[in-house]
This record gives structure tokens, sequence and C-alpha cells, in this order.
């Protein structure tokens, strides 16, 4: 299947031309559909940090011009994500390693006492991280549509008490790709006195974040999955509760002031804003790459590689939708492929007669295609998708591997983005066919907790 367009092409990437060996001893090209774990870095964000790195120095109090230049560099990338993301007046960003990174920090600054609403479907970086002392959870049942979605909140945010409250939401689903509706349940969250954090680790790489429009009271984001290479995060917005909590990290940085005390103890004052939270060295590569992120998607518009990935998402729908054993899960869609359901590059499916660990391993092992296979991180949703099934846990959730044949209790996970070349769909969609008509070439067995290619035996 074909379409021609005259959309913008993919951004330039590292390892677009990468040789990965099939199984057979023959090399191809790479195709990288995994991006909902970690984009491969944009070209411009590598170069951009390889003629910074002559100059790496350390960063504040230096005295030195490499270390003000770098301290000089690490504030403008401050500025930039503040940006990018259209912070409004006041607002701050705090960098991080991650998104999870992000989310536990704001777990330990909340209030004593706060009640955090949390739908099951989220990622367990934004999940998990309010079970601690002090704090009320309220895991929310997965919704079926937008509207059960608003209605659910209101309904427990309706019934919660007077006390401060916290509402935690994904942008986009890390497993099915789905948009969730931000600003409503944003202003219904605010309509009852409750807070708000976007978790924007699969929705930045793909859609403007403006937290002016969408009114969310913080945002978090990876700078991994934002096509920018090393540890670093972002978790931007208000500074009231942030400045009001213990820092995260007890060190050099956060502080403003340490004495001694008369009685041999030691007074420490802390510094407010960013500082509070960034103790040590900072990462000051990893600030500076998401900032290059962020301008690279900046200059290159974000309506024009919307565009270019919808146009990507529609082929690879209509393709899957021509093989009647692949289902694709959904959360808001009964019938997904033939329905308008607004998502990014990020779409999972099982495949009828196979287990997804031994259909992972074939895409791969026979056409040098990279996908992923398990519960993403995600169990309770996963399994409201899969109809509630159990699976037996491994590294990252993911079941171990079984052997072909064996009833798959996982799912296959397909993502993709500005990087993403036709090519690569198309070969996917290819090798999904070839696959479910004419069966693996190679047998597979279980190593590792992990289905591989035999290579001593053809099927």
């Amino acid at each position: 299947m074909s379409v021609t367009t005259d959309l913008c092409a993919p951004l330039a990437v590292l390892g677009h031309d990468v040789q990965v060996p099939l199984v057979n001893g023959e090399k191809v090209a790479y195709a990288a559909l995994d991006y909902a774990a970690s984009s491969p870095a944009l070209q411009r964000v590598w170069d951009d940090v390889a003629a910074y790195a002559p100059y790496y120095g350390s960063v504040h109090r230096g005295a030195g011009y490499l270390s003000q230049l770098s301290t000089d560099l690490f504030e403008q990338s401050r500025r930039t994500v503040e940006e990018f993301l259209d912070l409004r007046e006041g607002d701050q960003v705090v960098f991080t390693r991650a998104t999870t990174d992000s989310l536990n920090l704001l777990a330990g600054a909340l209030p004593a006492g706060t009640e955090v609403f949390v739908f099951e479907t989220e990622h367990h970086a934004s999940l998990l991280p309010w079970r601690r002392d002090g704090l009320t959870v309220s895991y929310l049942r997965a919704p079926r549509s937008h509207a059960e979605a608003v209605a659910a909140l209101d309904t427990a945010l309706a019934g919660a008490g007077e006390g401060t409250k916290l509402f935690c939401v994904t942008g986009a689903s890390n497993v099915t790709g789905e948009l969730w509706p931000v600003a409503e349940l944003t202003r219904t969250a605010h309509r009852y006195g409750a807070r708000v954090v976007l978790d924007a680790a699969q929705l930045a790489p793909h859609h403007r974040v403006s937290v002016r429009e969408l009114d969310v009271d913080w945002v978090a984001f990876s700078g991994h999955k934002l096509y920018a290479p090393f540890g670093s995060g972002v978790l931007a917005g208000r500074r009231d509760w942030l400045d009001a909590a213990e820092p995260y990290l007890a060190g050099g940085g956060a502080t403003r002031t340490v004495a001694r005390e008369a009685d041999g103890s030691v007074a420490v004052e802390w510094n407010s804003g960013p500082a509070r939270h960034e103790a040590g060295s900072p990462n000051v590569i990893g600030a500076y790459a998401i900032a290059a992120a962020c301008r690279a998607l900046s200059e290159a518009g974000f309506d024009a590689l919307e565009a270019r990935e919808q146009q990507l998402i529609a082929r690879l729908k209509a393709g899957l939708a021509e093989i009647p054993e692949v289902k694709v899960l959904s959360l808001f869609g009964d019938t997904p492929l033939l329905t308008d359901v607004a998502r990014v590059g990020v779409l999972s499916f099982v495949v009828q007669g196979w287990n997804s660990s031994h259909f992972s391993a074939a895409l791969s092992a026979e056409y040098g295609i990279g996908v992923r296979d398990g519960l993403f991180c995600a169990h309770p949703l996963v399994r409201t998708l899969l109809g509630g099934e159990e699976a037996p846990p491994s590294e990252c959730g993911a079941p171990e591997a079984s052997l072909p044949g064996e009833r798959s209790l996982n799912a296959i996970r397909v993502s993709f983005g500005a990087g993403t070349p036709d090519e690569h769909v198309d070969r996917f969609l290819t090798a999904v066919r070839e696959l479910v008509t004419d069966g693996a070439a190679w047998s597979y067995r279980s190593e590792g907790g992990r289905c591989v290619a035999d290579t001593r035996r053809a099927a």
C-alpha cells in the first residue's frame, strides 16, 4: 500500500542508516518503531551538543570563562523550555532526570493530607508516585470515552472533602496513543479547587503543549522521548508547593546558607525557585539537549509534523484493518480502525494465534523491525484492554516469553514520530501480513525471559 504526499520529509535522526543482522545472515537498515520507549536523537540535537562539548564546564558559581559559558547555556536552556511550553508568568522549569523523576519530585512536595485522583489507565510513572505517607490516592476506573472520563472525575471530586486535591492525567496514552481531553478535565478539576499535573511524556514529542492554554498547574516530560539523548527531564509550572517543600535532594546548590549552631547542629536556609530541587552538579548537557530538541521541533513546525504523522497513522490503521487476525487495542473506540480516534503515533495490538513475544521477535529477527511487547509499564490499562487477564511479572512488566502457539497475555506496540520514514511503516505492514499468512520462517525458543530466533533451525 503506497500513498503519495507532499508533506514534510522526516527529520534527520541518529541511526537512520544503521544496518542490523537478520537471522538468515543478511543485513538490513533498522526500522526503529519503538519511539514511545525512547525516540532516536535528532541529528540537529546531536550536532548542537557536539558543538558545545569542548566548552563544557562547571555550572554556577565558577569564575572561569567555561564555567560562566556553561552557566549561561544552562539557564538559557531553561528559558527555551519555558517558551516551548508557553508557561505563565511566574511559572518555573525544574530540570530532572525524566518524567518519573519529575512526578516523584512533585509527589514529595504535596502538602500533607493532599488527596490525589488518577485514572488506573496511567503509565506507572504517573500512577505510583502518590503512594506515600501523608497522601491519599483515589484510583478511578478506566473510562471508555472522553465524556465518561470527565464525568468520572466530576463525580469523584464532588464526593471529596475540602482539603488539598491534585489530579494527574496523561496527555496521550503510551499504550494506545489516544489523546485525553486534558482541557476539559482541567476545567472540571479547577471547578472543585483541585490542581492538575499533566504527564506529557507521549504528548510533547508529537503536539504543541501550551500550559497557558490547557491551564494545567504542572507539566512533566522526558528528554529521551523528545528526540534528546541523555538522562534529563522537566517539571514545569507553579512555584508555591515546590518552594514550600523540603528539597527533593539535600546538597550543594539547593542551599542558600549553611552554618554551625552553638549546640553543634547545622542550620540550613534553602534556596527558592528551581535551584531548591536541583541539588548537585546539574546535567548541563542533558538540559541543553532538551532545549535543542525544543528549538528543532518548534522550527520544523508542529502543524507540519502533526500532518505528516497523521498520514502515517492513517496508513498504518488502514493496512492493519486489512488483516482480520489483528486486533488493535483502544480505550475510547470500539472500532478504532474504522473511527477517527485522535491519537499520536502509538498503537498496540494482538494477533490471533500468536504469542506477542514470538511475533515481536520474528519482526526483529526476520525483518529488522524494532517494536515492543509486554504491558508497557501500564499494567492495569493493558489488562483492561486484554479483558482483565493476569500476566506473570518480569522486567518492566513484560510477561515471561511464551513459546510459539501459546496464548498471549501481553500486547505488541508499534510507535513512531518525526524521524520515521514512510518505508518503515510499509515494511512493518508487509511483515505483519507475511507473518500472519505464512508464519515465521525460523524456529524460536525462550531464552532469558525472551523469545529469540533459534539460529540453528529454520521453521
